[in-house]
């Protein structure tokens, strides 16, 4: 066995004092804090603990209760009901205490996260009236809890009050040789300083506010601030924004400006040849949209530029598959992608594509200057040709077992189990995708770009933009990885006719592969944007370069084009910060245009689920840490409980008080102790989405907006406003006050939606009548929550923002994109939703039951929508225009049910 650790890990303390207690021998293997060390997981997990069967435990008290179980202490019931509270109870409050105190140096608060469990376990070392936990002799269970107590009870960090029972029980374990030894490896000289290097690459946790919520309600996340800073943050938000600047119009071309954060962003260019799934548009386009809307929001001078990769293989198979030429496929492609990224929302400053001109000359200039520096090889190599179809095949044409880990699907030019980067030829069992025949090993002359040569620059460069830029954990570990098992010449050539032409006599007749080319189309697409393109890709010293994509295009972002423009040697803007996603796959299975399974870009918009829904949710489960999937049942779930039900019934309520009860201006607000605690939280939120947005934790940070819905919920809830409406002047004044904080919310709520779901925040941001201006103003610095709608604001009229997903409707939208059916369903035939547009009526013979099942539900839902609008007393216009919609519907399901559309005459 070998057991991974790490210095100044609290967690490591208690495997390394069971292992000395148990006796069980294993190899200990010191590693740092950021090492990956369990190959399946994409974050970095210690202690690890390798099993003679190459399994792996990352559970800390798992590994210790095996260490035991080895050993043959075993644990006892009670043992286990002690863990199980360590794990749940006494844990998450320690790392609390541990980051109030050793990061905040904030002792008082961390005496109070821990109050609730310490006072638990001195009521039970009392009672039991036993020298340890369990038993008069030692157990693992005592060891575990000393080891996560030790940071917090040792030295001057925490007073522990009248804790007799803890501190006489904690004396006589922190005296045992093997705690002593255990502390020895993990906190040397017993300097508790190093918690910090192990702390700092913690998320910041939260204590659990355990209040009176009904069961079926999210726990609340309670931060706790001094009266002092209450006080600041209640003086600055009342204070309100003076005066709010408009948000200038972009002005194109963006270029670099002197004394501004400038901001060069891209999304991995998708392939032409084929329609994005929904995997495809959160792992690279829906992420970058995202932080570019929020970096404009920030106030930095930002360019956000992607295109169409349109040349290879893939774009040959294409073509001969639909009977058009190469160009003409990528110009139908290109039209699909422009077409289902504007239905999305993706704001690009300009959307390109690798077919041009510019293309061609950017790319072959790189190549000279590598030519001319040495850094090209020639080479003969062994290639794969298909003498069925009479081609070399390209790397992606490719699939067979992968000679490293077995897997029987990868590609030819890399492993999507393993991750390594294989050459085709070394596939076991290879087979052609086109035809499913087996290909035959040929010789071909080719040129490779010169790894090896240029790797001491490349991991210069790398050690210097990981430790100044912010890399995910999974692109860290893919390029180290790479780097790890030695650079290796990469070829640049394909035998191929559709590609940009390699400009060398002697390999006239061949192109350059994707994976040299195509990220220098980010190049060439800048270029077409504005021809001063090298003011921002020749410009590093003025310009941070994002790289948004999915993990499986990690080394050629970071290893393969990095080396290409270190090579060309000609002052390049190389990536500052690589953001790369885990995979989203579908329900249980993978996406499969094929097969019929899953929701492709081109069929979301004909659910009748508008484009904000569907950015919601994929950002929600955006495949951060893991792989994650998408689900109809989740999505449902998600939408009618977080949207509808929190942040929708939140806005709504807020809102719907001005209207109804001040006549639609913003009441007089006089603060009292309970409103400035709940602005002190909406802004320690805040603070929290602007940090994380800023090291692009996208998912983590929309957490935030839905925290600030539930705590302004349970604001209203908890004061009534509509009780005390009705009573003396200090009630209506206090109604006042709960409304006027909660439509201020509401406001700051629009701002943050903007990157996430742009058309709804539009829609608050128009009901309220809410300066789009305040909005930027309250993101700036570390962001601050200030009163954009002062008393006597005019909002307008406020209506329902979200539409219950019923539970018929989402299983058969499940069915449709399960690959159940043999053909896919036109866009008329589609189940449709009245989300804000009528249902186009199809001409019908005869009765249609399953889309009159479906039109049934829709009537009562709209019939729902209007009764709520005329309880809230909305405006006619708006009514009416509802009315309209539900006499449409009527008349669709009449057509749906065989019988006469027309209304009926009264007689």
């Amino acid at each position: 066995m070998k057991l991974f650790v790490s210095e100044g890990n609290p967690h490591c303390l208690k495997v390394l004092a069971v292992l000395e207690l148990t006796g069980v021998k294993c190899d200990v293997q010191h590693v740092n804090h950021e090492e990956k060390v369990v190959p399946f997981l994409s974050r970095t997990v210690l202690p690890a603990l390798l099993l003679p069967t190459e399994d792996y435990l990352f559970s800390t008290n798992a590994i210790c209760q095996y260490l035991s179980e080895t050993s043959g202490l075993g644990t006892g019931e009670d043992s286990s009901q002690w863990l199980e509270w360590e794990a749940t109870e006494l844990q998450p409050a320690v790392m609390q205490a541990l980051h109030m105190m050793v990061l905040h140096g904030k002792a008082a608060h961390a005496s109070q996260a821990l109050e609730g469990p310490l006072g638990y376990l001195e009521q039970s070392l009392s009672k039991r009236n036993m020298l340890f936990l369990t038993a008069e002799t030692v157990a693992v269970t005592d060891v575990i809890l000393w080891a996560a107590l030790y940071p917090v009870l040792t030295g001057s960090l925490l007073q522990a009050g009248e804790l007799k029972a803890v501190r006489a029980w904690f004396e006589r374990v922190n005296l045992l040789p093997a705690c002593e030894t255990a502390l020895q490896k993990v906190f040397k000289s017993k300097e508790l300083d190093v918690l910090k290097g192990f702390l700092h690459k913690q998320p910041n946790p939260l204590i659990q506010q355990k209040d009176n919520q009904s069961c079926n309600q999210p726990e609340q996340m309670e931060h706790m601030m001094t009266p002092e800073e209450i006080e600041i943050v209640a003086e600055t938000w009342s204070r309100g924004l003076h005066s709010c600047q408009e948000v200038p119009e972009r002005q194109h071309p963006i270029l670099p400006q002197e004394g501004k954060r400038n901001i060069l962003l891209t999304s991995a260019l998708p392939y032409v040849n084929n329609v994005p799934h929904l995997g495809n548009i959160i792992g690279c386009v829906l992420s970058a949209d995202v932080f570019a809307r929020y970096g404009r929001l920030r106030g930095w001078n930002l360019l956000y530029i992607c295109g169409t990769d349109e040349y290879g293989t893939a774009t040959e198979n294409k073509a001969r598959e639909e009977g058009l030429t190469p160009q003409q496929i990528c110009d139908k492609y290109h039209a699909v992608h422009s077409s289902i990224y504007r239905w999305f929302q993706i704001d690009f400053d300009f959307f390109g594509r690798t077919t041009t001109q510019r293309q061609t000359e950017i790319s072959q200039n790189i190549f000279w200057r590598l030519h001319e520096r040495g850094f090209l090889l020639e080479d003969t190599v062994e290639q794969l040709r298909c003498e069925n179809c009479e081609r070399f095949l390209a790397d992606r044409f490719v699939e067979g077992v992968c000679p490293h880990c077995h897997y029987p699907e990868a590609r030819g030019d890399q492993c999507d189990k393993c991750g390594r980067l294989i050459n085709a030829v070394e596939l076991k069992e290879p087979q052609c995708k086109v035809c499913r025949q087996t290909p035959v090993i040929r010789s071909s002359k080719h040129l490779f770009l010169d790894l090896p040569k240029l790797e001491s620059d490349l991991e210069q460069w790398l050690d210097h933009s990981m430790s100044s830029g912010d890399w995910t954990g999974n692109a860290r570990h893919i390029t180290r990885s790479w780097l790890r098992d030695g650079l290796k010449p990469r070829c640049i050539t394909r035998d191929l006719q559709w590609g940009t032409s390699v400009p060398h006599p002697d390999f006239s007749e061949k192109v350059f592969y994707v994976w040299f080319d195509a990220p220098i189309g980010y190049l060439s697409i800048t270029a077409n944007y504005t021809d001063q393109w090298e003011r921002w890709w020749k410009n590093p010293q003025q310009v941070e370069l994002y790289n948004f994509m999915a993990k499986d295009n990690v080394p050629f972002h970071s290893v393969v084009f990095p080396c290409s423009l270190l090579g060309a040697q000609d002052n390049y803007t190389l990536v500052s910060h690589l953001v790369a996603t885990e995979y989203l796959n579908y329900e249980d299975t993978k996406f499969s245009k094929s097969r019929g399974v899953g929701v492709f870009g081109d069929m979301a918009k004909d659910t009748g689920i508008p484009s904000d829904i569907w950015r919601f949710y994929l950002l929600y489960v955006r495949p951060e840490g893991q792989d994650s999937a998408f689900s109809w049942a989740d999505m449902a779930l998600k939408n009618n409980s977080e949207l509808l039900n929190n942040l929708g019934n939140f806005i709504n309520r807020a809102g719907m008080f001005v209207n109804k009860f001040f006549e639609g201006h913003v009441p007089q607000i006089v603060l009292q102790e309970e409103d400035k605690n709940l602005i002190a939280q909406v802004d320690w939120e805040l603070k929290q989405y602007v940090q994380l947005l800023d090291k692009v934790k996208i998912r983590d940070a929309l957490k935030c907006i839905l925290n600030i819905s539930r705590h302004g919920n349970q604001y209203i809830q908890v004061n009534e406003p509509w009780k005390k409406i009705r009573g003396g002047d200090n009630d209506r004044e206090r109604a006042g006050t709960v409304t006027g904080v909660a439509v201020n919310v509401a406001s700051l709520l629009s701002a943050m939606l903007q990157p996430y779901m742009p058309s709804v925040s539009k829609t608050i941001r128009h009901q309220l009548q809410a300066p789009l201006s305040c909005a930027s103003a309250m993101m700036q610095g570390a962001g601050s929550f200030i009163c954009s709608l002062p008393p006597g604001h005019s909002i307008g009229t406020v209506s329902p923002l979200f539409q219950k997903l019923e539970a018929d409707q989402i299983e058969a939208l499940k069915k449709r994109f399960g690959g159940q059916e043999p053909e896919r369903r036109s866009q008329s035939e589609a189940v449709v939703k009245p989300t804000g547009s009528t249902l186009t009526d199809k001409a019908s013979t005869g009765t249609d039951p399953e889309r009159a099942k479906q039109l049934t539900v829709a009537v009562a839902e709209q019939g729902d929508k209007v009764r709520t609008l005329k309880a809230q007393k909305a405006d006619k216009a708006v009514i009416g225009e509802e009315v309209t919609k539900l006499l449409e519907l009527k008349k669709q399901l009449a057509v749906a049910e065989g019988k006469d559309p027309s209304p009926k005459k009264s007689k």
